[in-house]
C-alpha cells in the first residue's frame, strides 16, 4: 500500500488503470480532453501490478478497484465518482486546486 500511496502523491492526478478496461479508458479520455497531464499506471503491464491492484482494493473496498483516481494525492474514487463530480461541475475546481489545471 505504501508504494501505491507514494505513486499517488507524485503528481496532481494519478490514475491506476487496466489497459483492457473500458471504464478506465473513459476516465483517461475525460482527463485528457480536459487538458490534464495525468500519470497513468497500467496495472496489467507492470511487474508488481497485481499487488498494487490488491492494495487499491483494500484502500477503497471495490472490486475491481480500477480505475482508481487520485487528485492531489487523495483517492477520489472510480468512474462513478469522477463522472458525478464532472457532471455536477465540481471536477474542474478540484483539478485547479490540485494544480492539474491552470485555466
Amino acid at each position: 500500500m505504501e508504494h501505491v500511496a507514494k505513486l499517488a502523491s507524485q503528481k496532481a492526478v494519478v490514475i491506476f488503470s487496466v489497459s483492457s478496461c473500458c471504464m478506465c479508458h473513459t476516465v483517461k479520455r475525460l482527463f485528457c480532453n480536459l487538458g490534464v497531464n495525468s500519470s497513468i499506471y497500467e496495472l496489467d503491464e507492470l511487474p508488481n501490478g497485481l499487488e498494487m491492484e490488491k492494495a487499491l482494493s483494500k484502500i477503497h473496498g471495490l472490486n475491481p478497484p480500477v480505475p482508481a483516481v487520485f487528485i492531489g494525492g487523495k483517492l477520489v474514487g472510480t468512474t462513478d465518482k469522477i463522472m458525478t463530480l464532472h457532471l455536477s461541475g465540481n471536477l474542474v475546481p478540484l483539478l485547479k486546486d490540485a494544480g492539474a489545471l491552470w485555466l
